[in-house]
């Protein structure tokens, strides 16, 4: 297990290398843990200016947590995913808060679990191989470790966007929406990127109030980007879509990251209980047939009423 982290002091600067390169540097409790510690010795430690945080291998940063073992978890009636859960966020809250500069190199894939300890840190630098992306509406899950807060501050509803569909953003998308701080790369140009020109129908269909609401504003557009964003949706956990919109604006309200985590948290522990990722998770990850049987898959969205959201944001 130790050798899945690899923490190490060069010249002044802590240097975390996640080190699962064939899944892609998936998190599992025992990498989170010993990043925990790291960063908690390293807070203390005089000798250590700044953290960096690096991922092994040429596909990407890191592809989320291991979430086919929190599944198998889930059904065995244990209580690990919710002690996984709690663990990670603390260590994200750490990566937000921390005395010291961070630095993540979000080379490659770098979505999930990933992006809870990247996209808390004060230099986010990509490359022209980024990708990010916050996928768990397609597990049956949201949008968690953190991440709502930058999402909800994403130019107009860029972040509704991002959150919903699951989709992913190169390095000039995530560099004009700031989630990146830099990329290296002299050729990227923020400002033409393509969110910065979905902006507009974006913006225009992401404001409506309900998901019903925006499925209706993106398949009557007339730009073919919001009817095939309309499309991606629906294919995606009515509950988790519904629950993500409603759990991304209570996070635009929110002044910290540790608020949102709070509210993480409640989610996730409710998501363990009754929801569609353990179905989400087999249908992509185990099965791999694709072709997930969610909860509410007769009536869709709409029938994901109000007060079934908002009992999953009840401690």
């Amino acid at each position: 297990m130790s050798d899945e982290v690899l923490v190490e002091v060069r010249d002044g600067v802590g240097v975390i290398t996640l080190n699962r390169p064939r899944a892609i540097n998936a998190l599992t409790h025992a990498m989170i843990l010993r990043i925990e510690r790291a960063l908690t010795e390293w807070a203390e430690d005089d000798q250590v200016r700044r953290i960096r945080f690096e991922g092994a291998g040429e596909r990407g940063f890191c592809s989320g947590a291991d979430v086919r073992a929190l599944r198998e978890d889930v059904l065995a009636g244990g209580d690990g995913a919710v002690q996984f859960f709690a663990d990670e966020y603390r260590v994200n809250a750490l990566v937000a808060d921390h005395p010291k500069p961070t630095h993540a190199v979000m080379s490659g894939v770098c979505m999930g679990g990933g992006m809870g300890l990247a996209a808390h840190c004060t230099q986010r630098e990509g490359d022209a191989s980024t990708q990010l992306a916050m996928p768990e509406t397609t597990i049956g899950l949201f949008p968690d470790v953190g991440v709502l807060f930058p999402l909800s501050r994403m130019p107009g509803r860029t972040g509704e966007w991002m959150a919903l569909t699951g989709a992913s953003v190169d390095c000039s998308s995530a560099l004009w929406a700031g989630l990146l701080t830099e990329v290296d790369e002299l050729t990227v140009h923020p400002d033409s990127s393509w969110l910065a020109r979905a902006r507009g129908w974006i913006d225009d269909c992401f404001a409506a109030d309900t998901v019903a609401d925006v499925l209706e504003a993106l398949t009557s557009s007339d730009e073919p980007d919001a009817r095939a964003a309309a499309e991606l949706i629906s294919t995606k956990s009515p509950l988790s879509v519904a629950v993500s919109l409603e759990a991304l604006r209570r996070a635009r309200g929110m002044g910290t990251v540790g608020e949102v985590l709070a509210q993480d948290l409640t989610l996730a522990r409710n998501f363990m209980r009754d929801s569609d990722f353990v179905e989400g998770v087999r249908a992509q990850l185990v099965d791999k047939d694709r072709a997930p049987v969610w909860k509410h898959a007769v009536g869709g969205v709409g029938s994901v009423g109000a007060d079934e959201v908002l009992r999953y944001f009840e401690a």
